[in-house]
């Protein structure tokens, strides 16, 4: 009896340490992600684009740094991730194609914002609707016709001809 205890008490520590570091990375990875979300706002405010694109890769770079994280303290008390890593993968696949068209229109939307072909205030002409544009988002373009606001997909904004009937907004140079 004396001997299982004593077995019990000497695994008990190991776990214990495994653990223990375990919760140190998980926390070094958690504390990283925060600081790297700081910063990219920070940098957000200094810079004329969208403080939307900064939101946005600031959420991913913190959610990829703590799933990393997550995976790095289940390797460090003695998980084999190797089986969840590629699970993950083909699950990371179907959920894209899944979500396929709401990507495009999240990454047409980063590069409208990025590119700037047009500005809020501009006339525009797009996909068979006319009107001035409100807001660009990282998933919609908002405009202001006849009809009321119009929603279109920045995918569709990206793919389809776009004509600029009026520049009536403010230009950064």
């Amino acid at each position: 009896m004396q001997e299982i205890i004593s077995e019990f008490l000497i695994r008990f520590r190991v776990f214990g340490m495994k653990f223990f570091v375990a919760l140190l990375v998980f926390a070094a990875f958690l504390i990283l992600g925060l600081l790297l979300r700081w910063v990219l706002f920070f940098i957000s405010r200094n810079l004329k684009f969208k403080k939307s694109i900064f939101k946005f890769l600031g959420r991913v770079a913190f959610s990829v740094l703590s799933i990393t994280g997550l995976f790095f303290a289940l390797g460090a008390v003695g998980f084999n991730v190797t089986v969840v890593v590629a699970s993950l993968g083909l699950t990371g696949f179907a959920v894209g194609f899944a979500l396929r068209d709401a990507l495009s229109n999240i990454l047409a939307g980063i590069l409208i914002i990025l590119y700037r072909p047009f500005y809020p205030g501009d006339q525009i002409s797009v996909t068979g609707f006319e009107g001035e544009i409100i807001d660009i988002d990282l998933r919609y373009t908002t405009i202001k016709s006849k009809e009321g606001k119009v929603l279109i997909p920045n995918s569709n904004m990206f793919t389809n001809p776009v004509v600029i009937l009026k520049d009536n907004s403010k230009k950064e140079k």
